[in-house]
């Protein structure tokens, strides 16, 4: 938390998505920190303490989503992580996210109302 806010990382090379979600966040009182690239989002994941994580799975590599999220698993994350993927229900056949250590996963393009109410019920 950050002044009484959760803070939401977001982790994605689209710069819209990532201000469409900064956007829908920040006015329901969320404080978010971003990266565009893996490494970045590892480096923010250490200076932001968030209280979640949105990864999307296919940024500057194909793999580079599922590296950082086995990153933060190895960096001790207890924090739900979930997915930002946008090839809907085929993500379970190419990747076992529960081996992974995800929460869950969202679908591009992000419902605001369902990323708010996972929000709701995972934080507080």
């Amino acid at each position: 938390m950050k002044d009484g806010k959760y803070v939401i990382l977001c982790v994605d090379d689209d710069q819209d998505l990532l201000d469409a979600m900064r956007l829908v966040l920040e006015k329901h009182g969320y404080v978010v920190a971003e990266a565009r690239t893996a490494e970045a989002g590892l480096k923010k994941y250490k200076d932001s303490t968030p209280d979640l994580i949105i990864v999307d799975l296919m940024m500057e590599e194909v793999d580079a989503g599922t590296g950082l999220v086995r990153s933060l698993k190895a960096e001790g994350n207890t924090r739900p992580v979930y997915m930002l993927s946008s090839v809907g229900d085929n993500l379970n056949v190419n990747i076992d996210y529960s081996e992974l250590g995800l929460t869950g996963v969202f679908q591009k393009p992000i419902d605001s109302q369902q990323l708010l109410a996972v929000l709701t019920s995972k934080l507080k």
